[in-house]
């Protein structure tokens, strides 16, 4: 997710890496494409199908880690009001979000009367526009509008998190909490990591929730101050003592890819080479703009899906190359999206724009179909 701490280029790249996988996870995911194009390397789809999602751990540890070094990288707080930082948060990430959901309303109802498929979201109710624009559509039980964002709103859970344990431990009275601020603050967030770790991830139905999510959130955390550390052998020893006793309690793939991203990046990171390593530039420029790649893909991949399944219904290889060109005009909106809307600051009206836009844009779907 979007953030405004400067980055070193290796993050960026694994950000662009990470970026691409969730792309081809959900072109493998959601056919009729990759259903047609299965025969030519069914144990490619196969992987993606079922693996490629795991690439969300390393948002989660890279939003971690970005998330320490912008709000608290000495272990104390350094933003002065947490409302305001909250809210510019969810303003930053709400306006190029209602952008791409509104594109992936008028996708879906451009392709749903002619594409008879599990993939196309059905048409949008009042409730699940709103509960989609506000961000809490998994919380109230609705319908996601497009494939993922429910990533969004998690990351929104985890950073507001991040920021209320950090003012609450700058409200604490007393000279020894201040003197001790930084310690009592990283000390919560490893609680909470291990929590999450120990607990809260190994129940699936609170999924909806930042707290099952922070264990690799707050791992990334650890690993920023690992990094900034003199000496990081007790962070590296936390880090590894806090996931392997999580993957002792219960084996979860996704856990184990957390901790050894955690890991590495401590790892590359500690290195002045690969620090100041610029990179391989596209993949570079894809973890600058893999916010908005990752928004507007959907909508993408859906038209593709449509037209390419519609026409070529029968061809493997025809509908192979499909999935290579809705995987590059993915990159392509998404760079306009970057471009045109990420990349500006946004504002609270600018926000309430664009989320009225989306509601009043989904409705007037659900109306005309009825009319049609």
């Amino acid at each position: 997710m979007p953030s405004a701490t400067s980055r070193t280029p290796l993050i960026d790249m694994v950000k662009g890496l990470a970026c691409a996988a969730i792309v081809c996870h959900h072109l493998a995911f959601y056919g009729p494409m990759s259903d047609i194009a299965a025969p030519l390397a069914p144990w490619l789809m196969a992987w993606l199908y079922d693996y490629g999602r795991m690439a969300v751990q390393v948002f989660l540890v890279l939003g971690g880690y970005l998330a320490a070094a912008s709000l608290a990288p000495q272990g104390v707080a350094r933003f002065d009001s947490a409302g305001a930082v909250v809210t510019k948060r969810f303003v930053r990430l709400v306006v190029p979000y209602a952008v791409a959901l509104m594109l992936a309303v008028l996708v879906s109802a451009l392709v749903r009367p002619w594409m008879d498929h599990h993939s196309v979201p059905d048409e949008p109710t009042l409730a699940q526009l709103l509960a989609n624009a506000l961000l809490l559509q998994d919380i109230v039980g609705e319908n996601a509008l497009s494939a993922g964002v429910w990533y969004v709103a998690i990351d929104f859970q985890l950073f507001a998190l991040s920021v209320l344990v950090w003012a609450a431990v700058r409200a604490l009275p007393g000279g020894w909490a201040r003197r001790n601020g930084p310690l009592i603050g990283k000390s919560l967030l490893v609680a909470l990591t291990a929590a999450s770790l120990w607990v809260f991830n190994l129940d699936s139905s609170l999924d909806m929730w930042g707290w099952y999510f922070f264990g690799a959130y707050g791992l990334g955390m650890m690993a920023y101050w690992a990094v900034k550390s003199p000496r990081a052998t007790g962070w590296l020893a936390l880090m590894v003592l806090l996931g392997g006793t999580a993957l002792a309690m219960e084996h979860r793939g996704r856990i184990a890819l957390a901790l050894v991203v955690s890991l590495l990046l401590v790892a590359a990171l500690r290195s002045a080479p690969l620090r100041q390593w610029q990179g391989v530039a596209p993949l570079v420029r894809l973890g600058q703009m893999s916010y908005s790649v990752f928004l507007v893909h959907f909508a993408v991949c859906l038209l593709v899906n449509a037209v390419v399944g519609h026409l070529f219904p029968e061809s493997p290889v025809v509908n192979a190359l499909g999935m290579v060109l809705a995987f590059t005009l993915s990159l392509m909106a998404g760079r306009e999206l970057y471009q045109r809307v990420e990349r500006h600051v946004p504002t609270w009206s600018m926000a309430l724009r664009w989320q009225a836009g989306l509601v009043g844009a989904g409705m007037l779907v659900a109306i005309s179909s009825h009319w049609a």
